[in-house]
């Protein structure tokens, strides 16, 4: 047996790549998120895009307006980024970090930004967490190592217990504020004693307000210290400032924020549960229809923080294995492309290296690579993907809730995060499974039939 190629050092890697993309002097900004290298650029003029998409590690190549993404797939690009921003940092030092905060974007885009920049830190510990949580309630469920099951739910619950916290502390990061300051206000939200206290004539709980009051509440804390940070002497600073913040924006939170976004989190928690009970049928065949647009644009990552939500009051999100299916149709559509277009060896061999990771929920390289440049194949990808939500909303409506515990993963990586109303129970395999068989199927049969026009269809003439 042949053994396997080592993996590419990130170092050679991102060292490969910043050449491509005009050099540390074009590079105005460095982040990334599950598979993406996100770079603002000076100059787009200066990038060698067919070199770049003609490199290994590269899996596709995106531009949203604001930012130029290179799909790398996931856990490659967590490693290629800090390899990356290294090599920049050496080049330009801390002109990077100015320049980051000073990009061209539009207020909503950079909104939008901002909230995944928050969130998708936090995902890799969903994940895991996620993941053990689901292997306990198996364990529960068969009656096995009693003695192991109080721990292995400890080890899952804890960090969503605080979660909160870890947002306070992105949040205030990441709007220019103290990390630990507003993880300090985010963490009164989680602490016991709040359900001592009495609010618009409701006793508090602790919890209440979740991820979407922390953020609120942190947000408010970097406004409150900037404003110190402008008026208090300096010889007092280290004393007034964040007395007063932890003070002021933790009143607020206490006599304000958490009650009404305890009210926002409610209502995203019933308007889920009600839309999908009373028109699942209907709302998994919109969500699973508009979500690969979404993905196109980067604006899936907005619905982080309801994610995160339902998972904080439900256990799981009954969102993501609907908006899952958006990548089960771009895998149909694609196996369709690779059927009729026998002649387009270049199209057939994108399609068989980038079919591996589609299967599991990365599907950046299939979109990029394949139906967003034939046009149609990308509409019939997503009537795949509204079928398959179809599919699953409907047995929502029956009866049989499919969630996931965690979010990131999607396609049959989504498995082991599996949850419900019956927990890990044959149904909820079943239901998820056959979304995925029906998005395939309606994504090929929909691509096959109307998603090829005939000058595709037509081999190239013999030179």
């Amino acid at each position: 047996m042949t053994a396997a190629a080592p993996a590419p050092d990130p170092r050679t890697t991102a060292g490969a790549i910043l050449p491509l993309v005009g050099g540390a002097a074009n590079v105005t900004s460095v982040a990334h998120c599950m598979t993406r290298l996100r770079l603002g650029l000076l100059d787009r003029a200066l990038v060698r895009e067919e070199e770049l998409r003609a490199h290994p590690a590269v899996l596709g190549v995106v531009e949203d307006g604001t930012t130029y993404q290179i799909v790398l797939g996931p856990g490659t690009v967590a490693r290629v980024t800090p390899a990356f921003e290294e090599l920049v940092s050496a080049s330009r030092g801390e002109e990077l970090k100015a320049a980051q905060k000073a990009r061209n974007a539009t207020p909503g885009k950079l909104l939008l930004r901002r909230v995944a920049d928050i969130f998708v830190p936090l995902i890799p510990a969903l994940i895991g967490c996620g993941i053990i949580a689901g292997v306990n309630g198996l364990l529960l469920n068969l009656h096995w190592l009693p003695w192991l099951t109080p721990a292995l739910a400890a080890v899952a619950s804890g960090f969503m217990a605080l979660i909160a916290v870890f947002v306070g502390i992105n949040t205030a990061k990441e709007f220019g504020g103290t990390p630990v300051l507003g993880g300090a206000v985010a963490a009164i939200i989680v602490y016991a004693g709040v359900a001592r206290i009495e609010a618009f004539g409701q006793q508090l709980s602790p919890g209440q307000g979740g991820v979407l009051g922390a953020l609120a509440a942190a947000a408010l804390a970097v406004q409150v210290e900037k404003w110190c940070r402008r008026r208090v002497p300096e010889a007092l600073d280290v004393l007034v400032t964040p007395t007063l913040t932890v003070l002021v924006a933790g009143l607020v939170t206490v006599y304000g924020l958490m009650f009404v976004a305890g009210g926002v989190s409610a209502a995203i928690g019933t308007a889920a549960d009600w839309l999908l009970s009373h028109a699942g049928a209907v709302a998994g065949f919109v969500l699973g229809g508009l979500f690969l647009p979404l993905v196109m644009l980067g604006l899936h990552q907005a619905l982080i923080p309801i994610h995160t939500t339902l998972i904080e009051q439900q256990g799981h999100t009954v969102l993501l294995p609907i908006l899952a299916m958006a990548g089960a149709g771009q895998v149909g559509a694609a196996a369709a492309v690779y059927v009729r277009l026998r002649h387009r060896t270049d199209l057939r061999r994108t399609i068989r290296s980038a079919m591996p990771a589609g299967l599991l929920g990365v599907g950046e390289p299939l979109i990029y690579g394949v139906s967003l440049p034939l046009g149609r194949p990308f509409v019939t990808a997503c009537v795949g993907g509204a079928f398959g939500g179809g599919f699953v909303g409907l047995f929502t409506m029956l009866g049989h809730t499919v969630g996931s515990t965690a979010i990131g993963p999607s396609g049959w990586a989504l498995f082991p995060l599996l949850a419900g109303d019956r927990g890990l129970s044959p149904a909820t395999f079943a239901v998820y499974g056959g979304g995925l068989l029906t998005g395939y199927a309606a994504g090929f049969a929909a691509t096959y039939l109307f998603g090829i026009g005939r000058p595709l269809l037509s081999p190239p003439p013999a030179p």
